[in-house]
C-alpha cells in the first residue's frame, strides 16, 4: 500500500477544516443536536443501489458480522423516533463497489440532518440558508463565490421538478419520465440498451449521462424535486401517490445533497426494505442483517419529520475551488 503525502494541499484541506466549523455553529446556533454515532453496525437499512464493507468482530470462538455504515441513517431515525428533536451528524460514512473519481472515494464525510414537522421544500429552503452561513463564513459574502472561474450565486435556487430536467435535458416528456412502459420505450428510441434492465438502472443510466452534467450551470444551484415513486427511496409520497417527495441539488454539474420527507408509516417502510433487499440478492450484492430495530421506531410513533444528507467532500471542493476532492486530502491511501 503506497501511502502519499501531500503538503501542498494544506491550503484547501484548511478550507475543509473551517467549512465543518461552520457546519457545526450553524446547527448549533438553530439548536440541533450534533449526536456522535457508531461507523460499525450489526444492521444496515436496505437500500440496492448501493454497496457496503462487511467485516468481522472475533473474540476466542465468537465471531460476528459488522458493516461499515454508507449513512448515518439508521441511528438517526431511531432516536427520532424516540423524541429527540432535530439532530445531525457530521463524519465518516462508507461506500463500496464505486470506483475512485475526482468526485467520490470509499471512505468521505457526510453532514445528516433531520428537522421534525416540516417537508421537504422546507428544509429545501434551510439547506439554501446553511451553504450562505457557509460561504460566509469561508469568502465574506453570503451570497456569491467563485468556482472555477464562473460566479456561483446564493441568492436563490435554481429550481426545476425532475420532470421539467429531464424534458430539458434529455427530450423525455413527464408523462412519459412517470410511466414505466412509456419511458423505457423512449430509452430505447434514444439508444439505451433496455433488455435485462429495470426501470431503475436506465432512469439512473439517463440522469447521470443526460441530466446531472447539465444542473447547477446557470449561475446558481440547481435544485430538482419531485421524484418518480419508483425512485423514492425512503421519501414519503404525495397524498395522491404521483409523486416522491424527495429533493436533489447541483452545483457546476455536480450532485452535492439532496432531502426528502420522511416515510413515517412502518408497513410501507417494511414493504420497501423487502423490495430492496430482494434486489440486492437478484444483485449479489452483499446479504446483510436487517435493521428492524427502526421497524419498532416507526411503529411506536415516528413523528413526522424532513432529513438530509450532504457530501461535504464534495461541498468542500466547491468552495476551496478545486477540481478534485483529492486536492482537499494530505494523505491519500492508494
Amino acid at each position: 500500500m503506497d501511502i502519499q503525502t501531500k503538503i501542498q494541499n494544506l491550503p484547501k484541506y484548511k478550507i475543509t477544516l473551517e467549512i465543518k466549523a461552520a457546519i457545526n455553529h450553524y446547527f448549533q446556533n438553530k439548536g440541533y443536536l450534533q449526536i456522535d454515532l457508531p461507523v460499525l453496525s450489526p444492521a444496515l437499512i436496505p437500500e440496492s443501489y448501493l454497496e457496503i464493507f462487511e467485516t468481522e468482530f472475533r473474540y476466542l470462538d465468537m465471531k460476528k458480522k459488522l458493516y461499515l455504515t454508507p449513512s448515518p441513517e439508521l441511528f438517526l431515525k431511531r432516536l427520532i423516533g424516540q423524541g429527540i428533536g432535530n439532530c445531525y451528524y457530521l463524519g465518516k460514512t462508507f461506500r463500496n463497489s464505486e470506483p475512485n473519481s475526482s468526485l467520490h472515494l470509499p471512505e468521505f464525510t457526510m453532514l445528516e440532518f433531520y428537522k421534525v414537522g416540516v417537508g421537504y421544500k422546507d428544509l429545501a429552503t434551510e439547506i439554501l440558508e446553511l451553504l450562505r452561513y457557509i460561504a460566509r463564513c469561508i469568502s465574506g459574502s453570503a451570497y456569491s463565490f467563485i468556482y472555477q472561474g464562473e460566479k456561483i450565486s446564493l441568492a436563490r435556487w435554481e429550481e426545476l421538478t425532475l420532470a421539467e430536467a429531464f424534458a430539458r435535458c434529455s427530450g423525455i416528456s413527464g408523462s412519459d419520465l412517470f410511466v414505466e412502459d412509456k419511458f423505457l420505450q423512449k430509452a430505447k428510441t434514444k439508444g439505451y440498451n433496455t433488455s435485462g434492465f429495470s426501470y431503475e438502472d436506465i432512469f439512473s443510466q439517463i440522469i447521470a449521462q443526460e441530466i446531472e452534467p447539465n444542473l447547477g450551470k446557470n449561475g446558481y444551484p440547481t435544485m430538482v424535486y419531485d421524484f418518480p415513486p419508483k425512485m423514492a427511496s425512503l421519501a414519503k409520497l404525495s397524498p395522491d401517490k404521483k409523486i416522491a417527495e424527495r429533493m436533489e441539488f447541483y452545483i457546476d454539474g455536480k450532485e452535492i445533497g439532496g432531502c426528502c420527507t420522511e416515510v413515517d408509516n412502518w408497513r410501507e417502510y417494511k414493504s420497501r426494505s423487502a423490495r430492496h433487499m430482494k434486489k440486492r440478492k437478484e444483485m449479489g450484492s452483499i446479504n446483510h442483517k436487517v435493521d428492524n430495530e427502526f421497524v419498532e421506531a416507526i411503529k411506536d410513533g415516528f413523528p413526522p419529520c424532513t432529513g438530509a444528507g450532504i457530501g461535504v467532500d464534495r461541498l468542500a471542493m466547491i468552495f476551496a475551488n478545486a477540481k478534485s476532492i483529492g486536492e482537499l486530502k494530505l494523505i491519500e491511501v492508494s
